[in-house]
């Protein structure tokens, strides 16, 4: 059972890393291997939820062995793991080995797994994943384990889900720009060349085929040309002095 002052260190440090400029994985990373040493276990690994396909996979763990990082998926509601991403209530299992619903008792036996300690990561009622921590002896999680393990599982889903609002904004911009870019394009190709807005499209749309750019390059390539082509005009209509 971990003392106070660990408990206390360890959700500052997880703290620090959540507000940091990690990368998202470094931070999972993070996340598993401090909860691994101040809860004292072999093995703590950290799964995710794919909404859409309903599957959770492992993204993390500080294990070194090289069949328990092998990527792996289960389905909400099989196994130790989609049990508790379906029911979202943390589970303590006193022997995997014996329990029937452990799907991956081969491996428990080559990693020397016993007792295990599981919890949803949750963000307000919704699930976003799962962290198991594994002992190599028969062990009692105590309530303040659970409480310790809760706290960090919450702390990462609020991580998380962070990171990916930050990215689907990110991603969001960055369409935006580019729509501005083609309509500036489009506007270009209508003014210079005579053309409807439905053919200049086409027109970009066919050239980003044939030469295999996004459409974006092939609209900086038109705003620039426009822009080079009015500094000449500018250059050649000033008078000399």
């Amino acid at each position: 059972m971990p003392s106070y002052k660990a408990y206390i260190d360890t959700l500052n440090k997880i703290s620090k890393a959540i507000t940091s400029d990690l990368y998202l994985e470094d931070v999972l990373k993070l996340i598993v291997t401090l909860t691994a040493n101040v809860m004292r276990v072999k093995i703590c690994s950290l799964w995710l939820l794919d909404e859409q396909s309903q599957t959770l996979k492992i993204k993390a763990t500080q294990a070194m062995s090289s069949e328990y990082l092998k990527e792996r998926t289960l389905k909400v509601g099989e196994g130790i793991v989609g049990m508790i991403a379906q029911r979202k209530k943390p589970v303590m299992i006193p022997d995997v080995n014996n329990d029937e619903r452990y799907k991956e008792k081969t491996l428990a036996k080559k990693e020397g797994l016993v007792s295990m300690l599981s919890v949803p990561m949750m963000v307000k009622n919704r699930v976003i994943g799962v962290i198991n921590c594994y002992t190599t002896t028969a062990y009692k999680f105590s309530r303040q384990d659970i409480d310790l393990l809760t706290t960090v599982a919450n702390q990462a889903a609020v991580s998380i889900e962070n990171t990916e609002l930050l990215v689907k904004t990110k991603v969001a911009q960055e369409e935006l720009e580019i729509r501005k870019k083609v309509e500036r394009a489009k506007g270009i190709l209508m003014k210079e060349q005579g053309l409807s807005e439905d053919q200049a499209y086409e027109l970009i749309r066919k050239s980003s085929m044939n030469k295999r750019l996004p459409m974006k390059d092939i609209a900086e390539a038109i705003i620039l040309s426009s822009e080079i082509k009015k500094t000449r005009n500018f250059v050649l209509a000033k008078p000399e002095l």
